[in-house]
Parts: structure tokens; C-alpha cells; sequence
């Protein structure tokens, strides 16, 4: 090694620490079926194309979005949109909408023309988004 060049030394291995009498044995994963799965996929495309028709010029209300995603298949009763004015009056930087599908949720966000949609578990009150949607 030349005289300038430092060893690379690795730091040491360590082993993960188990409580005493805790188990090794992971938790099951609960089994999710092909069909949830890709009805969920299919949804999550629904909601995407339907909220960039929507949103294509300009941006509507939140009851016009509602219908709009009623229109395109989704039950009224599983939709929820957020407002699109503040309190104060101002535009709302972005809509945000939570769609009950299949046990799931679909939460898209609407900012900028930009559509983004992700799937994340119901609330443990049933609904998708906190707080009141806005009218």
C-alpha cells in the first residue's frame, strides 16, 4: 500500500439482539387476492384518467369533481373531495380526493394540472380523507 493511502478497515458485524423469549417467527401477511389486486389497479387508472378530464380545463369545483368521478363509475357514497377555496376565499394550492375501493383507499391530489394517485388503508373511521369535504 503507498504511504499515503489510509486502510479501509470494515466496521464490525453485529448481530441483531432478540429479547429473551421473544419469537423469530414473523407475523402472517394476510393474503391478497389477484382479482382485489388488480380491480384496485384498474380503479386507481379510472380515478387517474377521470381526474385529468376533470381537471383538463381548469380547475372545477369540488362537486363538479364528485360528479365527474360519478360519471366515471365511482359510488357517490365513496368519494370524498376537498374544497377548492380556503376559508378566505383563495384558490386551494391543490384538491385532494379519497375514493373507498375494494377495503382501500384511493388518494389522488390534483396541483398544478398534475394528477398523483396512491393507495393507502381506510381510516379506522371508514372514510379516506380527515376532516369535512368540501362542497
Amino acid at each position: 500500500m503507498p504511504p499515503s493511502a489510509s486502510p479501509v478497515v470494515a466496521p464490525p458485524a453485529v448481530a441483531p439482539v432478540q429479547a429473551a423469549g421473544a419469537s423469530t417467527a414473523k407475523a402472517p401477511v394476510p393474503a391478497v387476492s389477484m382479482a382485489a389486486t388488480a380491480a384496485v389497479a384498474t380503479a386507481r387508472a379510472n380515478l387517474e384518467n377521470a381526474l385529468r378530464r376533470a381537471f383538463a380545463g381548469g380547475k372545477p369545483g369540488a362537486q363538479q369533481v364528485r360528479d365527474d368521478l360519478v360519471a366515471a363509475g365511482f359510488a357517490a357514497a365513496d368519494v370524498q373531495v376537498t374544497a377548492g377555496r380556503t376559508p378566505t376565499g383563495l384558490e386551494a394550492d391543490a384538491v385532494e380526493v379519497g375514493v373507498e375501493q375494494g377495503g382501500d383507499c384511493l388518494i389522488a391530489q390534483v396541483r398544478s394540472g398534475e394528477v398523483s394517485v396512491t393507495v393507502l388503508p381506510v381510516l379506522a373511521d371508514g372514510r379516506c380523507l380527515v376532516g369535512a369535504a368540501g362542497p
